[in-house]
């Protein structure tokens, strides 16, 4: 592959952040009285080549949502040509590879729960390795034990994990199983590519050990709400967070209740920490906060040294920001939900 130099790919990255949308362009959406109007005002920014394409099959939301889609894919696959065969490469694949995870499991969610699927292909982002062709063929497969197999037989690494977890999953049919077992293999083997010392490995391991510590503490704030076990609770933790490790967090599970809330008070956390009782609603207001603290962690990574990768993956967490701060205003609007509870829904950062 051609070698490219980082201040050009950081050149190229500059002219796409300038086409972001500013805070205001937002806030302007946000008082749009239906979705029509959200596609008039989209249809004068990057997204009007996306809405273009969109409304030839898609009409209101539908086309909103499939152009954002379209656009999100076509924006890191823009990035991935830009950094060409650089041996940095290899860390912004592990940030899109998320992708990947989340498509895995958006289709076996699809088929746990018989969603038709037209329904699952329409929540999928082929932003990641695996393209549209290999999950519309994984979408197609009569059950959850063919989706393996078929990852298996097209030797995706993502079925090993799958694998192991399916025997617990079908004793117990409940999807976490599978999911959890994604993550931990996820996270994993990104961290184990991440041992080298340099500036551009630290950024990405930096937020992948913050985002296991999120994805834990998430964790252990329903384990307590259900009043899971402590020893069942363990096996759902991921190791290799930045600030809490499982053995911390399994003492809390063992201490319950308030006793476990104010442990995470006491940690870097602190500030997303839940008031009151663990119910339903104290637990996503927490989660919505703690979701934050992680995409403003992503973001400022962007303002680090600028003869590195950092530009990009400050650019990547803002552009996903972005697509989902008007998947937010244009479902909410759709569902005529008042423009102060939408507010309170975006994320600003």
């Amino acid at each position: 592959m051609i070698k490219v130099e980082i201040g050009y790919v950081n050149a190229r990255v500059r002219g796409m952040k300038g086409r972001l949308l500013q805070p205001e362009a937002l806030e302007k959406m946000l008082h749009k009285p239906d979705v029509e109007a959200i596609i008039s005002q989209l249809e004068g920014t990057a997204y009007h080549e996306d809405l273009e394409r969109a409304s030839v099959q898609y009409a209101g939301i539908y086309c909103i949502e499939h152009a954002l889609r379209m656009n999100l894919v076509r924006t890191y696959r823009t990035i991935l040509r830009i950094i060409g065969g650089e041996p940095f490469a290899f860390c912004i694949h592990i940030f899109l590879n998320k992708w990947d995870i989340q498509n895995i499991k958006t289709v076996l969610r699809g088929k746990h729960v018989h969603i038709p699927h037209e329904e699952t292909l329409a929540c999928l982002v082929p932003a990641g390795e695996l393209d549209e062709a290999t999950l519309v063929e994984l979408v197609k497969q009569p059950d959850i034990r063919s989706i393996i197999d078929m990852l298996a037989t097209w030797e995706i690494l993502y079925a090993l994990p799958l694998t192991k977890a399916y025997p617990r999953y079908q004793a117990k049919r409940d999807l976490a199983v599978l999911e959890y077992a994604l993550d931990k293999f996820y996270f994993g083997r990104a961290l184990a590519s991440l041992q080298g010392r340099s500036y551009n490995e630290a950024i990405v391991r930096n937020l992948l050990q913050t985002e296991i510590d999120i994805t834990n503490i998430k964790s252990l704030l329903r384990l307590l709400r259900d009043k899971v076990s402590a020893e069942d609770g363990r096996a759902v933790l991921i190791p290799g967070g930045k600030h809490l490790d499982v053995a911390f967090l399994s003492r809390l599970m063992s201490q319950g209740g308030e006793d476990a809330l104010a442990g995470l008070a006491r940690t870097p956390y602190a500030s997303a920490h839940p008031a009151g009782r663990l119910a339903g609603k104290e637990i996503s207001v927490y989660e919505k906060e703690l979701d934050r603290m992680l995409v403003t962690q992503g973001i400022g990574a962007g303002r680090g040294d600028p003869l590195s990768i950092a530009l990009v993956i400050g650019y990547l967490w803002l552009k996903s920001n972005e697509i989902t701060n008007i998947r937010i205003i244009s479902r909410c609007k759709n569902a005529f939900v008042p423009d102060d509870e939408i507010r309170e829904e975006l994320m600003y950062v």
